[in-house]
């Protein structure tokens, strides 16, 4: 990480070590997670990622498998990148927060008062997402940490940090529509993605597939509308009433992907032996733990949700992880107990790893 440019000649990590620690914070770089829980973490995030459904679908834009394999290079690289500049993106934003509420006068570091704030502050103030109350009527801001002797005076929610980062770190303009933009779009893509691998699922491969065969596309539409209808209603509810942060939530659905989808590509490319029961097993094994786990500790017994009551340390966030193993190991023994896939499945996946 780069020094500040600010003539102090300090790494950016050690200002924002000294800015926590002075405001009553935990140091930055100490962290609050177990390493073996931050692995697990980062492993449901990254391997979520190509399990995701409404990523998959993306290849089918293509006209050869060529160009699928080129397609899923590119979306390998810029999800890399993300996932690699985004803990750097973390720090600047923390540090030129603090140093929003914070100025510095005669060498030290003062409270700024709200009369001063910046535009931006007051502008995410007005959504209910940064609330100010002046305990000591100093007309001062007060934002300390859980180890300060002063009381704190200021709640940021931190859903707002990627989109108000650029106001905060005085970008132009352009910049910020540019991130509003990028992220309205990114939901409105996913969010198209999904309810269309959802409906096409419900209509086409289970009731079509396999409990009504005779079922006429008509009536195949409509359950695919309704199957919609039901998944824009229950992503609704979660995101006027969220388990969690966009991160946690995040960490979740990716979670959730990575025990579920992920052995299921995985084991479907490279294992001729892999079959129908397997993979079937496999899934089901693997979200019911890992879903199991996640609406026990945040919704069940929140009270719980710590360290000491998580097995081996591990966080639902990154539950995700341990749910994968479990499904590969559960599809691995079962496709070896029954009988192999049959030859024209064989021939199909031999087909399609041809270019």
């Amino acid at each position: 990480m780069g020094k500040v440019a600010d003539g102090s000649g300090l790494y950016l990590l050690d200002r924002l070590n000294g800015l926590s620690e002075e405001l009553g914070f935990n140091l930055y770089t100490d962290g609050s997670k177990s390493t073996i829980d931050v692995f697990f973490i980062t492993a449901a995030l990254m391997l979520g990622t190509a399990g995701l459904p409404h990523v998959i679908i993306r290849f089918y834009t293509v006209r050869k498998v060529s160009e699928a394999r080129i397609s899923a290079g590119w979306a390998l690289l810029f999800i890399a990148i993300l996932y690699t500049t985004a803990p750097a993106v973390a720090v600047f934003a923390r540090t030129n927060l603090l140093k929003t509420v914070r100025y510095e006068q005669n060498g030290e570091l003062t409270d700024v008062r709200y009369e001063d704030v910046p535009e931006w502050f007051k502008n995410w103030e007005a959504t209910g997402l940064i609330e100010f109350d002046d305990l000591n009527s100093d007309g001062k801001i007060q934002y300390r940490g859980p180890k300060s002797e002063i009381q704190n005076e200021l709640e940021i929610d931190p859903d707002i940090m990627v989109l108000a980062n650029p106001e905060i770190a005085k970008l132009p303009n352009w910049v910020v529509g540019l991130v509003a933009a990028g992220g309205l779009a990114a939901a409105l893509s996913t969010a198209a993605g999904l309810l269309l691998v959802i409906s096409t699922a419900v209509a086409h491969d289970l009731l079509k597939g396999s409990i009504a065969p005779g079922l006429s596309e008509k009536q195949e539409l409509a359950a695919a509308r309704i199957a919609a209808g039901v998944a824009v209603c229950i992503a609704g509810y979660f995101g006027i009433n969220p388990p969690g942060f966009v991160g946690q939530v995040v960490a979740f659905a990716f979670g959730l992907a990575a025990s579920s989808f992920f052995p299921a590509i995985v084991m479907g490319i490279f294992s001729k032996r892999m079959n129908k029961a397997g993979a079937v097993s496999g899934m089901i094994v693997g979200i019911t733990f890992t879903a199991a786990y996640i609406i026990y500790f945040k919704f069940i017994s929140p009270e719980l949700n710590t360290s000491e009551h998580w097995l081996w340390g591990i966080s639902p966030e990154g539950i995700g992880t341990l749910g994968m193993v479990l499904n590969f190991i559960v599809s691995i023994s079962v496709s070896a107990l029954t009988a192999p896939p049959p030859d024209e499945v064989k021939a199909l996946v031999e087909d399609i790893r041809v270019p």
